[in-house]
């Protein structure tokens, strides 16, 4: 394309954008005022009801969210209540209660795919996705995945350490800054893509550069989408993300991987024990046998990769934001690193053990969540909770993440950061005490997974992950903040809760007994 004819292109967009937000108030004034009469009854919290005093409250929201579910949840704690989204009013479900009632609704009566895909933002952002009209990758994930694992972890991990040592300081003199969450991005998309694509396309700079663009390109989608209503949405999710060139650079990067795999599949069987066995081979066989094109392999992988990259960096930064804060944390996980590696080698079974990084995790989870809003459910019929609150069809409901979890009826000095939390008094002796809270065991007092049949189905791979680049971190560096003691704050919208994205680690390098389990779980 011309500089001249990319000009254009450019000018026509911004021209678009400027009619579209002079439109917004127009679009929501006739969209507020008949969405919602049928939730009149719910109280409101960040806004009004009238038209347009709605349409300035979701503009608050947006920006001041986290402040707004707070007190809704501290006047409404156990009931409902609404918030005022730019496309919706959308219900929130608050007290162990209602939240438990509302997971245990059949599928039938609400539904996780719509209400993600609506809240997401995702439903404009890949509009023809197969696993909209089947979710077989949701079964794939949370079995195949979870299974295969134990198998795998080696490979994993041999990438994990491939790119660490790439990425971080080998000095053992000097304190080097890093920027946590490109090198977090960065760590994960190759270690979880050597068990996704395998050798060689996790490690072609082409196909790397390609997943974490788009992952971070999506999830300015999400976030932008949220300030414009449903008309708007196809619009500004192709501005941000063009869908079309991204499948077409999909395509030739994908393509001679999809034909090298159709060719083993005639040489030796669907079935055969010869082909490869990971992620891709799995969403293959699946859209082969449904019928579906080749670009909605290239499409579900895509997807699959933004959940993998987005949620496990942003869990990774988060926790690392924590350790660096206060270093003193450090040896605790590097005893517990040690020995579990020395008995087991770099395995599955080894980050099994890790009972304090699980724990620090959580606690991390727990204090940063994912999102803002989780349990989401679209209601596709009309039901009454158990406290009389009528939900009509058609209503997103949600969970508030942040103070469910610092609610002190659900933790103990909920505000404090316990890194060991979770971990039973007895653990490492041979008595039987309480069993510990897992960093993957959801309830309606830890919410940023989800929670119910519909909790992420991806939790316990990136469990696995997590603690491994964890165990990792601490065996091979000591970590700091410059300004000691200081976390930086992170950046909270209506849809993210994302570490501070300029923020620089400080890593030193130190000697470990690395070389040494490695060589045992040789």
């Amino acid at each position: 394309m011309s500089q001249a004819n990319s000009s254009e292109a450019i000018t026509s967009g911004s021209r678009w954008l400027v009619y579209f937000t002079c439109s917004l108030p127009f679009l929501f004034f006739v969209y507020s005022w008949f969405s919602p009469a049928s939730l009149r009854h719910i109280p409101t919290v960040g806004g009004s009801s009238l038209p347009l005093l709605s349409y300035r409250g979701a503009w608050d929201f947006q920006a001041n969210g986290k402040d707004s579910l707070q007190r809704g949840y501290d006047k409404y704690k156990g009931r409902v209540f609404k918030i005022p989204f730019m496309d919706r009013w959308v219900a929130v479900i608050t007290g162990k209660e209602l939240v438990d009632e509302m997971q245990r609704l059949p599928d039938e009566i609400v539904s996780f795919s719509e209400a993600f895909g609506e809240v997401t933002g995702f439903k404009y952002i890949f509009p023809d996705l197969a696993t909209r009209r089947n979710p077989f990758h949701m079964n794939m994930i949370q079995r195949q995945l979870t299974k295969h694992m134990s198998v795998a972890f080696g490979e994993m991990y041999e990438e994990m350490d491939m790119v660490f040592k790439e990425l971080l300081p080998g000095d053992e003199k000097e304190w080097v800054p890093v920027h946590a969450i490109d090198a977090a991005r960065k760590v994960i998309a190759r270690a979880s893509n050597r068990v996704f694509v395998g050798l060689p396309l996790c490690r072609d700079p082409a196909f790397l550069r390609f997943i974490v663009d788009f992952t971070i390109d999506a999830s300015k989608a999400r976030d932008v989408q949220a300030y414009f209503p449903p008309i708007l949405k196809p619009f500004v999710a192709k501005m941000v993300v063009d869908l079309d060139a991204r499948m077409q650079e999909g395509m030739r990067i994908f393509c001679p991987l999809i034909e090298e795999r159709m060719e083993l599949a005639k040489q030796f069987g669907k079935d055969s024990p010869s082909r490869p066995d990971d992620m891709f081979q799995w969403i293959l066989n699946a859209l082969v046998e449904s019928g579906e094109p080749m670009e909605q392999v290239v499409l579900v992988t895509m997807f699959v990769n933004i959940a993998a990259i987005s949620t496990s960096s942003n869990s990774f930064t988060h926790a690392l934001y924590h350790l660096a804060a206060r270093p003193e944390w450090i040896a605790p996980l590097r005893q517990e690193a040690e020995a579990a590696i020395l008995a087991e080698g770099w395995t599955k079974n080894a980050m099994n053990r890790l009972a304090k990084t699980d724990s620090f995790l959580r606690e991390s989870q727990r204090h940063n969540s994912i999102v803002p809003l989780t349990c989401k459910r679209k209601a596709l019929q009309p039901f009454t909770l158990s406290d009389g609150t009528h939900i009509p069809r058609g209503t997103i409901c949600v969970t508030p993440a942040f103070p469910t979890h610092f609610d002190a009826d659900n933790y103990a000095d909920a505000a404090a950061f316990g890194p060991w939390r979770y971990v039973p008094a007895d653990a490492g002796s041979d008595a039987k005490g309480a069993p510990q809270k897992h960093f993957v065991t959801t309830s309606a007092e830890y919410v940023p997974f989800g929670h119910g049949k519909h909790a992420c189905p991806g939790r316990f791979f990136a469990a696995t992950e997590l603690k491994a680049m964890m165990a990792y971190v601490v065996l091979n560096y000591d970590v700091k903040f410059a300004d000691d003691g200081v976390r930086p704050e992170n950046v909270v919208s209506a849809l993210t809760v994302a570490p501070h994205p300029g923020a620089r680690v400080l890593f030193r390098k130190r000697n470990s007994i690395l070389s040494y389990a490695h060589a045992l779980s040789a």
